[in-house]
């Protein structure tokens, strides 16, 4: 019987390592120049399937392939034609490669060559120089496009009143394909964002007054639209999407908290903005079926009164946050983001610091001030709920 049970044992253990190993993986990714042909090759250790397509304005070569594991790598610098480029889980099943360029150009060769002498799968992608009418000639979207956000409505806040809990949307910016910012040690934002975020949910639930909802809990690409959209969805009572800048000085450092306005309140609330929003853009999507913003929607009472609720809780945040960490001058901000345009969900963009400064960079990297961050948000949650419940 023992020895059936010890072969049983390695039946099993043999198809859980195999099934490990139909993992798809990263062994190298590189780019070269030869004459005017710009070569990009992705190796990985099983079979891949791919699909390519451009996009212009700026201009982009997306590359959508098989899911793969990328590691710590999310970019690279380019070479040629490409300016740079930028790789990660874009969708369950999917990972996308974005190649940047410094001008319009085709794909001259696009193939995959089977594992061997040593090597893994490559995918192959020759790319050359050609003119703009050409470059817009070409132009094809993807098969699939991006998964759409939760379209149930959200529960109306008398139901949510008898769940005994306040809902919470944490937002870890950026994620998948769309890196964000990177810090003096080489660490990403979208990495510090999902550790900070993770940190927070816990340090909420603890306390059993809070349901927290995060708008990802991985590694992947969630589009601009479709966080506040998840909020919407979840009937949450406030969206706090989480950032941490950059700058082209080391010296620049400091925490600051956003919400939305038709006008920012200073130059570089705008730039941030205008930075921060480019992430579809960053992730390669189409962004030509979406529909323009009308601008009077700003003066729509439900979003005044939103707008209102947004900047009272950050009042509170910037008070709480000003005990545990260096503010930004001018702490509370004002700037047109759109992940904050849900109409009816208040909502605050917090920026915990500046990666490319060194004491910013290792302070959100300290687990004991990622709780300390968690801390003086919820003390802002409490005190604002409170206050509601006042009024």
């Amino acid at each position: 019987m023992s020895g059936l049970i010890r072969t049983a044992a390695a039946l099993i253990l043999a198809l859980c390592l195999s099934g490990l190993a139909e993992g798809r993986e990263l062994k190298d990714v590189r780019l070269g120049v030869n004459g005017d042909v710009s070569r990009f090759v992705l190796e990985v250790d099983d079979a891949i399937d791919y699909k390519i397509f451009s996009l212009a304005d700026p201009y982009r070569i997306v590359i959508d392939v098989s899911e793969t594991e990328f590691g710590s790598r999310s970019q690279g610098k380019g070479k040629g034609i490409v300016s740079h480029y930028r790789f990660g889980l874009f969708k369950a099943g999917t990972s996308r490669i974005v190649l940047d360029l410094t001008a319009p150009a085709a794909v001259k060769a696009a193939f995959v060559i089977p594992a061997r002498d040593g090597f893994g799968h490559r995918l192959v992608i020759d790319l050359v120089p050609t003119d703009r009418a050409a470059f817009l000639a070409a132009l094809r979207r993807p098969e699939e496009a991006a998964p759409a956000a939760p379209t149930q409505e959200a529960r109306p806040p008398s139901e949510q009143a008898a769940a005994g809990r306040r809902v919470i949307v944490i937002d870890p910016g950026h994620g998948g394909v769309d890196p964000g910012a990177s810090s003096v040690n080489g660490e990403v934002e979208k990495n510090i964002t999902l550790r900070v975020a993770r940190v927070v949910r816990d340090e909420l639930e603890r306390s059993g007054v809070y349901t927290v909802k995060l708008t990802r809990d991985r590694d992947i690409f969630i589009p601009l639209r479709d966080r506040f959209q998840i909020a919407r969805a979840a009937g949450a009572n406030l969206f706090v999407s989480l950032h941490a800048d950059s700058f082209k000085t080391d010296e620049v450092r400091g925490g600051s908290v956003y919400t939305l306005s038709e006008r920012a309140s200073d130059s570089e609330a705008e730039l941030l903005a205008a930075k921060e929003n480019k992430a579809d853009i960053i992730a390669g999507i189409d962004l030509g079926d979406e529909p323009p913003e009308v601008s009077s929607i700003l003066i729509d009472l439900a979003r005044r009164e939103t707008m209102n609720f947004s900047a009272h809780f950050a009042t509170i945040l910037v008070n709480e946050l000003g005990q545990v960490m260096p503010l930004r001058r001018n702490s509370h901000r004002f700037a047109g983001f759109v992940v904050l345009k849900a109409p009816d969900v208040p909502s605050v963009l917090f920026e915990m610091g500046y990666l490319s400064n060194p004491k910013d960079a290792a302070n959100l990297a300290s687990a004991a001030q990622q709780r300390r961050l968690a801390a003086a948000l919820k003390s802002a949650l409490d005190q604002y709920f409170l206050k509601l419940a006042s009024h």
